[in-house]
């Protein structure tokens, strides 16, 4: 599997996941499998693991092992499966970033790097809402805000006139098309990484990226025993803030609730404050890593 996705920070986040070899383990994010098999290596024959993706391709390519279950859905859902299955975690798993093989597949379209891929970014190619969609019918203003608050593109009302404009001509169907469109706001020598943030955007709006994430937080909280463990690797400053503090508030705003004795109210502890952060040597082996950030935390006991 490692040719679809290498998996990041892989040691690091299995050795805090797992704390119970003959537990029940959750992948919300199944990928390229490569968690999912670490997990596995350190379960007794009574373990097992349930693990989620979104992408068919994941799905069709997945390891056999009569522990693992593999479900077809967004990790948002888990809840639903573990009321339906009647299971409750002793961890769950979520690598929040895109795969290597959707970055490297060009009619994907995630990627600036292919000149002429279609205009896709959908993460469940069953979804209806594509990123040719969102470029060439939401207003301006939709546009704009998405740049702003998804992709923290500078000048982002200058490009969402520009796709506008563009648009008027001919439809952007293209990544081509696209980065031409918004051309006049790349600067020399740092295109690749403006064209990274207004990729960025696009594809959280496309998946309903932080949508997802908030729900899948409410509801692996819920589905997590009492000491079980989430560890979650995010990739951007956005979905890192999200997670940071739903374990300090049990939000992702961050808003603080206290008890009557001034102890906030969260239903996660940290098991570290800061998050664990890849190697030099990860980084350099792998250059997806370089903005990873992990983060560990243990659902609290009734007690507490």
């Amino acid at each position: 599997m490692s040719e679809y996705h290498i998996p990041v920070l892989l040691a690091e986040s299995v050795s805090a996941l797992v704390t119970n070899p003959g537990g029940t383990y959750a992948d919300a994010t199944f990928g390229g499998g490569g968690h999912t098999a670490a997990i596995l290596s350190r379960l007794n024959g009574d373990g097992r693991v349930i693990a989620f993706d979104r992408d068919i391709d994941a799905i069709a390519g997945a390891l056999k092992d009569p522990r693992l279950t593999l479900i077809h859905n967004n990790f948002r859902f888990i809840e639903n499966y573990a009321r339906h299955e009647g299971v409750q975690f002793d961890g769950i798993l979520a690598d929040l970033g895109v795969s290597s093989h959707q970055f490297d597949t060009a009619e994907r379209g995630f990627s600036f790097r292919f000149e002429d891929a279609p205009l896709d970014m959908r993460m469940n190619r069953e979804a209806k809402l594509n990123a040719e969609q969102v470029v060439n019918s939401y207003p301006e203003e939709e546009l704009e805000r998405i740049l702003r608050l998804y992709g923290e593109v500078d000048g982002a009302r200058n490009m969402a006139r520009l796709i506008g404009q563009a648009r008027a001509q001919s439809p952007i169907r293209t990544t081509g098309d696209l980065d031409r469109a918004i051309s006049r706001m790349l600067p020399g020598g740092a295109e690749h990484k403006v064209l990274a943030k207004v990729y960025q955007a696009l594809r959280i709006e496309v998946n309903q990226e932080m949508r997802s994430l908030e729900k899948f937080l409410d509801g692996a909280t819920r589905s997590l025993k009492e000491g079980g463990r989430l560890v979650v690797i995010t990739y951007h400053s956005l979905e890192d803030r999200m997670v940071k503090n739903f374990i300090k508030t049990g939000n992702v705003e961050g808003k603080t609730e206290e008890d009557i004795y001034g102890k906030v109210q969260s239903p996660l502890a940290a098991v570290s404050r800061k998050p664990v952060l890849p190697a030099e040597e990860e980084i350099a082996a792998n250059t997806r890593a370089r903005s990873a950030k992990l983060r560990i935390a243990e659902k609290r006991r009734a007690d507490e």
